[in-house]
């Protein structure tokens, strides 16, 4: 149980990306917050300056949609993971803490990959592709590697960047075709670094 008295009827929030794992903000919340929050699946805080409750998005349209609500080990502090509809910060900025970082941005492409192929969006590549099948998709993959070869024996690093994105976006792809994330990659990993 969230204790929202320890802060004088406020508790503060921290805003994550759910995909990129980014921090995007800080907000506070009351109690109604808190309840208008888990009810409409958006994030609302209590506005210390406007004194009211407050939708982050209600005028931009940029809202952050609700994935995980997380209490932490003192119930004082709450860390809410989010699929934010555009920037998040007042400036136009991915966060309030600056830019977008790079490191994330690979859950984020999985994502829209995902979305793409869910949507069955017409005219999308990646929607093209997948529908053309496992041994299509895993070809790809094959291509792209072997270029990526190419390049690194030919020490062009624009080229060799250029490739392995290729590779990488079509590995993403590959992934999505045998139900898989990158999360499951990186268990994988983490096992293996304990077990060696």
């Amino acid at each position: 149980m969230i204790d929202f008295e320890k802060g004088g009827g406020l508790v503060p929030v921290i805003i994550q990306d759910v995909n990129t794992l980014q921090v995007l903000m800080l907000g506070y919340m009351n109690l109604d917050a808190y309840a208008k929050t888990v009810a409409e699946k958006r994030v609302t805080f209590f506005s210390r300056s406007k004194n009211r409750l407050w939708t982050k998005g209600e005028v931009t349209g940029n809202f952050l949609k609700v994935a995980e609500i997380r209490e932490d080990c003192d119930s004082d502090t709450l860390l809410i993971k989010v699929y934010p509809a555009g920037p998040v910060c007042h400036t136009g900025s991915t966060s309030c803490f600056g830019e977008e970082t790079a490191k994330g941005f690979v859950y984020r492409l999985q994502s829209v990959i995902e979305q793409r192929i869910k949507e069955d969006a017409n005219g999308s590549y990646t929607n093209t592709l997948f529908k053309k099948g496992v041994n299509k998709v895993a070809q790809k993959v094959g291509e792209e590697a072997v270029e990526l070869v190419i390049e690194a024996i030919a020490e062009n690093r624009d080229r060799f960047i250029y490739e392995a994105a290729d590779l990488l976006y079509h590995y993403l792809i590959l992934l999505k075709m045998k139900d898989l994330k990158l999360e499951d990659i990186e268990n994988e990993l983490k096992f293996r670094s304990v077990s060696r």
